[in-house]
């Protein structure tokens, strides 16, 4: 079953987590858009969450003619969050400390040719 885990990106997973969290009534393009993944990726990505139990899917009727789905996460699904919020921070830092040195070494050697 942990099968499709291994196939999402760890950025991917945690940001659908976390706009399903902030917003369960998101539509699968509106969900695309916000991530900037093809609506076949969100697809993906939506069936493997829900296949490792990290979301389950509601129906409800948004309005009168047309079904809606409500994407909620469950408590593996919270906890799962945790620990991408966690590991995309320390990659993220990792980033912006991998780019402050280059930027800084960059300064130096145009310093250096005045």
């Amino acid at each position: 079953m942990a099968k499709p885990l291994k196939s999402i990106n760890p950025d991917i997973h945690f940001k659908v987590l976390s706009t399903l969290e902030d917003d369960p009534t998101i539509t699968q393009r509106e969900l695309a858009k916000e991530i900037g993944i093809s609506l076949g990726a969100v697809n993906f990505c939506l069936k493997a969450l829900i296949e490792i139990g990290h979301i389950k899917i509601n129906n409800f009727q948004n309005n009168s003619n047309k079904s809606s789905y409500l994407y909620l996460l469950t408590p593996k699904g919270i906890s799962e969050k945790a620990t991408l919020t966690t590991n995309f921070l320390k990659r993220k830092i990792n980033e912006y400390e991998r780019l402050k040195d280059e930027i800084h070494r960059i300064q130096q050697k145009l310093k250096a040719h005045k």
